[in-house]
């Protein structure tokens, strides 16, 4: 081979693995799209079950195709206080199982007839983008990208596999490869290439390739894909280093799973050597002359065995893991100190199915800060007593930041595949965030008039006072319906509560026209008659928000799932 040919072997090298790189996200965003009703209610259902942990991990991530991924979103509800350790730690297992599907579908274009078998998956890109092209509904065009993303698989394999070919019948290659026979040089490369392209997919795929290609032997890729194992942490180092301490823990809990499974096959492979025994030498004897299904056969078999080892573990594991990361780390949790998002972060945006999920659980949870500073202010303009005014304040300040950080979260996920229903409740989040900040305001301006009624030692008469706690009374129960509305897309809880908002309307009306009277009788001053006729107006928008903030579940009803 001349330069010229080594050269445009090398670029074709490149543009397999970035074929490869395109095919698994665009697997990853299809999949995840079409069936993200389905992964919500695996997660929703997550329960303290080890079994079950993993069953959900597993299924997860061969449905996403990205452990990753998996691994981030764990880190994520852990991080939101909506998920156990131990749960957190299963789910982990079943991701490094999930995980495998890659290298099977990479063997299956290696099996038999290669370049038969490659053409016959590749053909599916073109299918597949046919049917994105000329399909009316989404659901279809969803799936004409999954078989769009299965064909470029093997597009992209198919670079690899031409490009290796010609080095491998190069003598210096084959002299270069054949000297890395250090099982720690081979790890440690599995690593660092995992932690480069960050997919221990695209570097099992290409070990896969290489293994069948005959450039290097079948105990090689099983160490490089080892070591992959290990390098598929990164991902998670960085999401899990970058959040609380529970998120550390988690993606420590990945780190040290993945590292013990490799150490333990290591150790295992020292002590058969001297026999002269190998997992290469076992695995082409029970599929012999398919070396690509010997070292994909093999990734699955080190996963599941790991786990089965594990799984029994998990307490112990957990154990060290706290003591490595003990709570007195941290003096304060940071949800007392400064404004923060309770259920969402970036990390999720690459799990948009879940994350839209979240993101209904932050605007719910922003929901109940914002009536908790309208209880607030109606307590302290009728009792007078500030004490929990700081309080009040940090509630504030977290709606504000709130509804500045869960819209620019909105407008990057929206920039993400979404199914049309997760399309549309991201249009309605918008809405409603704005909705529930408004809340906020109008709680403030009350509060405000509590202060000023405070300096001025003026109060209102028990007989306004017996309306204020009415009117607080029907604007709880109309929060308590638009909540269940939201929550369950409650049609009928939201008609329940257009008839409360109706009688708020009226009752504010009468509160209006009573004052009138009392002023007139000289029960009241003009300042705390203004001050009244304010929380009575501003309790009226307050009802209108909320009643905004319910009904869109109308606009979604058309694409429930």
């Amino acid at each position: 081979m001349d330069s010229t040919m080594i050269l445009t072997a090398l670029l074709m090298l490149v543009a397999g693995i970035g074929v490869f790189l395109i095919s698994c996200n665009m697997l990853s965003s299809n999949l995840e799209s079409i069936s993200s009703s389905k992964l919500r209610a695996m997660f929703s259902k997550a329960s303290k079950s080890k079994v079950r942990g993993v069953g959900i991990g597993a299924v997860s991530t061969a449905a996403i195709q990205s452990s990753g991924a998996t691994t981030v979103l764990v880190i994520g509800f852990v991080n939101a206080g909506i998920m156990s350790l131990p749960l957190a730690a299963s789910i982990i297992y079943g991701a490094n199982i999930g995980t495998t599907i890659t290298a099977q579908i990479v063997a299956l274009g290696s099996f038999g007839d290669s370049i038969s078998m490659s053409a016959i998956f590749s053909a599916f890109a073109g299918i597949g983008a046919f049917m994105n092209l000329f399909a009316k509904s989404d659901k279809y065009k969803k799936i004409g990208g999954i078989v769009a993303g299965f064909g470029l698989l093997f597009v992209g394999l198919s670079l690899m596999s031409d490009s290796m070919e010609g080095f491998a019948e190069l003598p210096e290659v084959k002299e270069f490869l054949a000297s890395i026979d250090s099982i720690i040089l081979l790890l440690l490369l599995g690593v660092i290439l995992t932690a480069i392209v960050q997919s221990s997919s695209v570097v099992t795929g290409i070990a896969v390739v290489m293994v069948a290609e005959g450039m290097i032997s079948l105990d090689q890729g099983i160490y490089l894909t080892m070591g992959s194992n290990i390098g598929s942490c990164i991902v998670a180092i960085i999401a899990g280093f970058t959040s609380g301490l529970n998120a550390k823990r988690t993606a420590l809990i990945h780190l040290l799973f993945n590292t013990f499974g490799v150490i333990l096959f290591v150790i295992v492979g020292y002590i058969v050597s001297p026999f002269g025994f190998s997992y290469g030498m076992i695995f082409q004897s029970l599929f012999p002359d398919m070396g690509a299904v010997q070292l994909a056969m093999f990734h699955t078999f080190f996963n599941c065995v790991t786990v089965i080892i594990m799984l029994p573990l998990t307490n112990k594991l957990i154990s060290l893991v706290m003591k490595i990361l003990p709570d007195k780390q941290i003096d304060e949790p940071v949800d007392d100190s400064v404004p923060h998002m309770f259920y969402i972060n970036d990390y999720m945006l690459k799990t948009p199915a879940i994350a839209v999920e979240q993101v209904k659980n932050e605007i719910i949870n922003m929901s109940r800060l914002a009536m908790d500073n309208f209880r607030s202010s109606y307590n302290m303009i009728m009792t007078m007593d500030f004490t929990d005014l700081e309080e009040f304040r940090k509630n504030e300040e977290q709606i504000d930041y709130l509804n500045k950080e869960v819209a620019r979260f909105l407008v990057k996920l929206s920039n993400l595949p979404l199914s049309k229903s997760d399309s549309i409740y991201i249009s309605t989040a918008y809405r409603s965030i704005t909705d529930l900040e408004r809340i906020g305001d109008y709680a403030e301006n009350i509060m405000e008039y509590a202060e000023k009624m405070k300096e001025t030692n003026e109060g209102f008469s028990n007989i306004a006072k017996a309306e204020i706690e009415k009117v607080e009374k029907l604007v709880e129960d109309l929060y308590d319906k638009i909540l269940v509305a939201y929550s369950m897309k409650d049609n009928r809880s939201l008609e329940i509560a257009y008839d409360i908002e109706e009688q708020i309307d009226i009752f504010t009306d009468e509160m209006a026209e009573n004052h009138i009277k009392r002023l007139n009788e000289g029960v009241c001053t003009l300042d705390v008659g203004a001050k009244y006729l304010a929380l009575a107006s501003d309790t009226e928008r307050v009802a209108d928000h909320l009643i905004n903030f319910g009904k869109t579940i109308r606009d979604l009803k058309p694409y429930s799932q």
